[in-house]
C-alpha cells in the first residue's frame, strides 16, 4: 500500500463532551458536529486521551517535536504571549527536528493551515520547522474578523508575510485546507503523499460567529471577551469549524484520497469557560482532567477498523509519533522522542499500550502523573490521589486512605522531574482563562 496522506486537525480550547460523539447535547440549531461525529463513526474514538498541557502553546510544542515540552525554553511560558513577538529565544528552535521536518525529509509535502503559536520571525516560524506552506495566525488568538492579535496587531500571514484577507477566519481555514487537498490530490495519487496540518482557532474566544461581523470593532479592543458570548454562540463557532472538515472530507472523496489518508483530529487542551466537560472537572490552565483530558479521534479506513472505542491511555506527542510510525518514517536519532506509537492499538483498538503520564505547570505549582487507574495530583501545594477509573471527576481524594501508593506515585513523578529542565524563573504565565474548580482538601 502507498503511503498514507495525513491531515492533523487541531481545534483550540474544546471542552471534552463538546461534540456529539462525546456525549454532547443537541444546540438550538441542532446536532453540534455531525461531521466529526461522523470521522468517530467511521474510525477510532478514544475516551481517555489527554493534551500535553491545559493550555495552548506547550501543548503545540509536544505535538510538533514528539517530546515532552519541558525539554524547550519556549514552552516554559503558559502559554507564550505578545512579548514573543520580538524574542529570539520565545519560539520553536528551527534547527529542533519536527514531525513536518522529518515527514517532508522522507518526500511528504507539508503545510499548516491555522494556529502557529510557536514564536514569530525573523526567529521562529513554520516555514522554518519544516512546512512548506503557511497561511494563519501566528498569535494564540485573534478576532474572526479583523484578525488582529490581542495587542491590536494585524496576525494573518501567508508564509513570513503579514496577508489581509477578508472573511471569518474559520471559513478562510477551511476554504484554504479544501484548495491544498485539490492542488495535492494528483501528486498523492502519483506516490507524493502530503501532510496538512489544519489548526483551527476554534472555538477559542473571542466569542463570534459568522454572523457577527456587526460587532468584531467592539470585540477586537479586547479578545478576552469578558463581557459577551454565550453557550449558543460558542456550539455555532464549534458548528463551522465543523462545516469546513465536512468540505475537507469531501474534497479527499472526491480525489479518492479518502480510504488512505490517516485524519486525526483533537484539541490543544481542555475547554474554556462556555465548554462542556462533563463528567470532568476543571477546565483550561487545570492538570484536573478538565484541562487536559481531550478529544481524540483517527480516520483511516485503509487500517484503523470503524465504529471503534479505546480506553488506551496517550497524549499529543504520542499521536505525532504514531503518525510518524504510519508513515514509515524513523525519529531523529539526535532527539530520541518522549512519545510512543500507538499504531498497534490504532490497527487493534482491544490492545492496551501500559503508558504513564506525566504533566507539569508553574501556574498553580500543579503537577499530575497518571498511571493505569490511577492519578496523582498537586495543587497549590496539597497533594491528591485519585481512581480515575472509579471517579473521572476527582472527588474523593484517596490521599489519606492509601499512603503507600501516593508515596510512590509522588516518587514516579519526582524521578521523572528530574530528567526535565527546571523551570525556569523568569518564565511567566498568562492568566485571564475562566473560573478553576479544583478539588477541595
Amino acid at each position: 500500500m502507498s503511503r498514507p496522506n495525513i491531515v492533523y486537525i487541531v481545534c483550540d480550547d474544546l471542552g471534552y463532551a463538546d461534540l456529539g460523539c462525546y456525549g454532547g447535547r443537541e444546540a438550538g440549531f441542532g446536532r453540534v458536529s455531525p461531521h466529526i461525529d461522523a470521522l468517530a463513526a467511521g474510525g477510532l474514538k478514544f475516551t481517555e486521551g489527554y493534551s500535553n498541557s491545559p493550555v495552548c502553546s506547550p501543548t503545540r510544542f509536544a505535538l510538533m517535536t514528539l517530546r515532552y515540552q519541558y525539554r524547550l525554553r519556549g514552552a516554559a511560558e503558559e502559554p507564550i504571549n505578545s512579548k514573543a513577538r520580538k524574542s529570539q529565544t520565545l519560539g520553536l528552535p528551527p534547527e529542533h527536528p519536527t514531525l513536518p521536518s522529518l515527514l517532508r525529509g522522507a518526500g511528504y509535502r507539508t503545510a499548516l493551515i491555522g494556529k502557529w503559536h510557536l514564536g514569530y520571525p525573523p526567529a521562529f516560524g513554520p516555514l522554518r520547522s519544516g512546512y512548506e506552506e503557511f497561511f494563519g495566525p501566528m498569535a494564540g488568538g485573534v478576532d474572526y474578523f479583523t484578525h488582529c492579535a490581542s495587542t491590536g496587531d494585524h496576525d494573518l500571514w501567508f508564509g513570513e508575510n503579514e496577508h489581509p484577507e477578508v472573511g471569518y477566519l474559520t471559513d478562510l481555514l477551511s476554504r484554504r485546507a479544501v484548495d491544498y487537498v485539490h492542488r495535492m490530490a494528483e501528486g498523492a495519487k502519483a506516490g507524493t503523499p502530503f501532510m496538512l496540518s489544519l489548526h483551527y482557532t476554534a472555538p477559542h474566544w473571542p466569542w463570534e460567529t459568522r454572523d457577527d461581523a456587526h460587532v468584531a470593532p467592539e470585540v477586537a479592543k479586547n479578545l478576552f471577551h469578558l463581557h459577551g458570548g454565550n453557550i449558543e454562540s460558542y456550539r455555532r463557532m464549534i458548528h463551522h469549524m465543523d462545516e469546513g472538515i465536512g468540505w475537507l472530507m469531501d474534497a479527499l472523496r472526491q480525489h479518492g484520497l479518502a480510504d488512505n489518508t490517516i485524519v486525526v483530529f483533537t484539541s490543544d487542551n481542555g475547554g474554556e469557560r462556555f465548554s462542556d466537560n462533563w463528567p470532568l472537572v476543571g477546565g483550561k490552565m487545570d492538570l484536573t482532567e478538565g484541562g487536559i483530558r481531550v478529544p481524540w479521534i483517527v480516520h483511516w479506513p485503509a487500517q484503523v477498523p470503524a465504529g471503534t472505542t479505546t480506553a488506551q491511555h496517550g497524549m499529543s506527542m504520542d499521536f505525532s509519533r504514531t503518525l510518524l510510525d504510519a508513515a514509515g518514517v524513523a525519529p531523529a536519532d539526535s532527539h530520541a522522542p518522549d512519545g510512543v506509537s500507538l499504531l498497534p492499538v490504532w490497527r487493534e483498538p482491544a490492545k492496551r499500550l501500559h503508558r504513564p503520564m506525566h504533566w507539569r505547570m508553574n501556574h498553580r505549582g500543579q503537577r499530575a502523573l497518571r498511571d493505569g487507574d490511577w492519578k496523582y495530583l498537586r495543587v497549590d501545594g496539597h497533594d491528591y490521589l485519585f481512581n480515575i477509573a472509579q471517579d473521572a471527576r476527582e472527588r474523593a481524594n484517596r490521599a489519606a486512605h492509601e499512603p503507600e501508593r501516593l508515596a510512590t506515585m509522588r516518587e514516579a513523578w519526582e524521578a521523572w522531574n528530574a530528567t526535565m529542565p527546571p523551570i525556569p524563573e523568569d518564565a511567566t504565565v498568562s492568566l485571564g482563562y475562566g473560573a478553576k474548580d479544583m478539588p477541595q482538601r
